[in-house]
């Protein structure tokens, strides 16, 4: 028995490598989680950065014994069995921390390969760096296919999110009280007092600003205090302001001399920042007709709740460390899109893939974080913002109502910009698509899918979250539904499957129940999946999501241990009384 689940496993690596190389070859180059390399001199130097990179990132896969330049062919190892323990050698003793990759030798096509898989770091140890280059030279992330040498810069944000950074709270040299707006002193304190009387409602006004981290080292204020209540905190710090530039075409400027349709800069503590931020960006949006429930209704082109969720997070989670106190936040409008960028990624345990998850925060700058949550926007009764991680699930609810794309995010370690695409996601014309394919019981995120992806290359699992912001269950079982709708084409499976829209089916070729056809190719005889789909004419995606909706429906019964070994057969259950021989 243990024998057999050995050979199965190693079935199963082995069905995963060429699924991995031909998606390889389908595109024509290395995909960012997969990295080759034809080592047929022994390891290569570069091991070393792709290791890096792999570790500093998502992870991914090394495969050592293909040659890309051939279209991925299988030039092989000499000794695979010395290049697997060099490899372990390397990963061990060469980088910091050390790494513990999963390393097998596989034949394929008939040459001996190596496979490693190179897990992520976790975000308290980043970054991996290759010892004898040291932390500055030998940090890499992995960027599109390939290996990017860290700066120091963004080292030094990796470094920062070993702890909770405490740049907010330092104290800046020469300031005092005065250096406060009064007014906006007296709400907070007033609020501080209202609303947590146990901690502050006895203290005097200069008390609850101690308490508050707003005075700090001999009461000077601190970076925190002077951005959220500050009078003028662009004395001291020119660079801590937001820029605003409107281009007039999609790629900036145009030929003719027109470098740009408005531009403004936004001074102030951050409450004024983000209300006249808000209101130049009024100014260069029109209005546009959105079909509702009730009809048609006027909205501005990017809703307002999104825009100052985005403007928020973006001066109170940016970068406050020295390196990064003369780079400006800043806002670029195009015709198709508007994008929000500051410096500084995403700290912590937050991912772009989880932003948005409730119950999960982080804050680079959580004394700031606190302060804006009891600072008042400017003539109103409204705080800067709530400090309970929900500003993403705002931003994206208030794009959802509107009917638009969810927002593109991206995470570059030493930046992090928000982008929101210029353009109806559900229009007539889209609505109109999705009721051409016939289809019933789509989902609201299936059909959101559909519409965002049908005009591009392939899309994954990861890709599709994102856009939708289901979670992974979900995101897996609404992929294979949509392929056994036929909606969707599949290539590989598990996590290297692909899927691209298919063009829009003729009505005669949408079937909702391929059961029929798979029982009918059975009969009475036992079939691999393979099997099965040359029988029938369906695509092996399609084949593998009904069989397993009738193994748990009692319909099929698999003949083997595993149905992701490509050997497993399948036969009818003459047990079942919904279908009789």
């Amino acid at each position: 028995m243990l024998v057999d689940m050995m050979m199965e496993a190693r079935a199963v690596l082995d069905e995963e490598l060429a699924e991995i190389v031909a998606n390889l070859r389908a595109i024509g180059g290395d995909l960012a989680e997969i990295e080759v390399k034809r080592a047929s001199g022994g390891l290569p130097k570069t091991v070393r950065e792709t290791l890096s990179a792999f570790a500093n990132t998502r992870g991914g896969v090394l495969i050592l014994g293909l040659d890309e330049k051939t279209g991925f062919g299988a030039v092989g190892v000499s000794d695979p069995a010395k290049m697997s323990a060099d490899l372990a050698s390397l990963c061990s003793t060469e980088m910091d921390p050390p790494l513990r990759p999963l390393i097998t030798p596989h034949v394929f096509e008939g040459a001996q390969v190596v496979v490693a898989e190179i897990p992520a770091l976790d975000q308290a140890l980043r970054p991996c760096f290759y010892r004898g280059a040291g932390i500055s030279q030998g940090s890499f992330i992995r960027v599109g296919d390939g290996d990017r040498r860290l700066t120091s810069y963004e080292v030094q944000m990796m470094l920062s999110s070993r702890g909770q950074p405490k740049e907010d709270e330092r104290a800046v040299e020469g300031t005092t009280v005065d250096d406060l707006d009064p007014a906006s002193v007296a709400t907070l304190t007033g609020r501080l007092r209202q609303a947590r009387p146990r901690a502050f409602a006895h203290l005097d006004e200069e008390d609850v600003l101690r308490r508050a981290r707003v005075l700090v080292d001999q009461d000077q204020v601190s970076l925190a205090g002077l951005l959220a209540l500050g009078s003028y905190p662009q004395e001291r710090f020119p660079q801590l302001m937001v820029s605003f530039v409107h281009y007039p075409t999609s790629t900036g400027p145009v030929g003719d001399g027109t470098r740009f349709l408005d531009n403004a800069v936004f001074e102030g503590p951050i409450p004024v920042i983000v209300e006249d931020a808000l209101a130049v960006l009024r100014r260069n949006m029109s209005r546009r007709a959105v079909i509702t429930g009730i009809g048609r209704e006027d909205l501005w082109e990017y809703p307002d709740t999104a825009l100052r969720e985005a403007i928020t997070n973006a001066l109170a989670h940016r970068d406050y460390s020295t390196a990064a106190l003369g780079t400006q936040v800043q806002i670029e409008m195009y015709p198709d899109r508007l994008a929000i960028r500051n410096p500084g990624g995403l700290f912590g345990p937050v991912t772009v893939d989880t932003l948005g998850e409730e119950g999960l925060s982080s804050s680079r700058n959580a004394t700031l974080l606190k302060l804006l949550e009891d600072v008042t926007l400017p003539d109103r009764t409204h705080t800067v913002c709530e400090n309970r991680g929900s500003g993403i699930r705002s931003m994206l609810d208030a794009l959802r109502r509107a009917g638009m794309n969810p927002p593109r995010f991206d995470d570059r370690v030493s930046s992090f910009t928000v982008t929101f695409p210029n353009h109806s996601l559900l229009s007539d014309e889209a609505i109109a698509w999705l009721d051409s394919l016939n289809q019933t019981g789509l989902s609201d995120s299936q059909r959101l899918a559909l519409v965002l992806f049908r005009d591009e290359p392939g899309f994954d699992n990861r890709a599709y979250r994102e856009a939708t912001r289901v979670d992974s269950r979900i995101a897996t079982a609404e992929l294979q539904d949509m392929v056994a709708r036929e909606l969707l084409e599949q290539t590989g499976s598990r996590r290297w499957a692909r899927y691209k829209v298919r063009e829009t089916p003729q009505p005669s070729r949408l079937r909702a129940d391929r059961r029929p056809e798979i029982l009918a190719a059975l009969g009475d005889s036992t079939m691999s999946r393979s099997d099965l789909a040359t029988a029938t004419g369906l695509s092996d995606p399609v084949v593998r999501y009904w069989l397993g909706r009738m193994r748990e429906e009692g319909m099929v019964d698999l003949v083997g241990t595993s149905p992701r070994s490509k050997h497993a057969r399948y036969r009818r259950n003459s047990q079942n009384p919904l279908f009789e021989g």
